[in-house]
């Protein structure tokens, strides 16, 4: 099971914020993807762009920060953090 934990920050506070999980048949990837999906939804935004540097970030912390350069359109915030969290 895959927790992730997906912030909205603007001025370095937490405007909305919420905990995902995901248990799909498939891998890792497939997880991460449904989660990222939910936590879009239930935050009214956009997906991000991944960028490399976005991926290696993840891959290295269990955590990513999207900024406006990930976002096609115009964000209201500073940040989207997504952080994977100890399953339990």
């Amino acid at each position: 099971m895959l927790r992730i934990w997906g912030k909205i920050l603007k001025d370095n506070r937490i405007i909305k914020d919420t905990v995902v999980t995901s248990d799909i048949e498939g891998s890792y990837q497939d997880n991460l993807k449904a989660c990222i999906v939910t936590i879009c939804r239930e935050l009214d935004i956009e997906k991000p762009y991944w960028l490399p540097n976005n991926l290696e970030e993840y891959n290295k912390r269990g955590k990513v920060i999207f900024d406006q350069n990930n976002f096609i359109d115009f964000i209201n915030f500073d940040k989207l953090v997504l952080e994977e969290l100890d399953s339990k």
